[in-house]
């Protein structure tokens, strides 16, 4: 990927590495579940991207920066947790940035690969929630893109953003910043107006 791709990519898995520890702390798991949460949730949409477009070996184990990041995230969560921890609204914030940054380089990669349009931004999106599932469903809960969170759905239109960005013929920094754009200003805004999906009505039938 271009080096803008691969600043993004690990502010994305820092962030996201940080998010995953503090899930782990919460749930009191020792210092290897913290980092094991932390690493999950920062490579995992970048490894399951990388696998389905054969971009192999997946980044995450072919280049070392990609490994240290979420160790550095997870441990400074796990000694830091209590000030971390009251920083909850900022971390979402960053959360967001994650987000952000994740969607719009899983696009701009697949479409490097050779993907289509729609199926690149897919790949985005994938990126952008695949590891928060993984690190939910390993911490014994429903994924949040499943609870009415808004998070799925910005991904997805930041990936489509920056890859029509890049039909365009536009510079790669320019797609990347404008499809993070698009994602970063929809999240953010689900977050302060407490936007929701759409949830099933009345009592759920047995």
């Amino acid at each position: 990927m271009s080096p803008t791709l691969v600043v993004l990519d690990l502010a994305g898995i820092f962030v996201f590495a940080i998010s995953g520890a503090l899930v782990a702390v919460r749930k009191e798991l020792d210092v290897f579940g913290v980092l094991v949460l932390a690493g999950t949730t920062g490579l995992g949409g970048g490894f399951l991207r990388d696998v389905l477009i054969d971009a192999t070996p997946p980044a995450a184990l072919a280049d070392w920066r990609y490994l240290l990041v979420p160790v550095v995230a997870g441990l400074v969560t796990f000694v830091y947790h209590p000030a971390v921890g009251r920083m909850e609204r900022q971390v979402n914030v960053f959360d967001a940035f994650g987000l952000a940054f994740f969607c719009v380089t899983g696009a701009l990669k697949a479409v490097e690969f050779g993907l289509g349009p729609l199926p690149a931004a897919l790949m985005g999106m994938v990126t952008g929630i695949g590891g928060g599932m993984v690190r939910d469903v390993l911490a014994g809960r429903v994924p949040a893109v499943f609870r009415g969170e808004l998070y799925a759905t910005p991904a997805l239109a930041g990936a489509g953003a920056a890859v029509a960005a890049e039909a365009a013929g536009l510079p790669v920094t320019v797609c990347a910043l404008t499809g993070a754009a698009v994602c970063l200003v929809w999240r953010l805004l689900a977050i302060w107006r407490h936007w929701q999906a759409p949830l099933p009505s009345g009592p759920a039938s047995v």
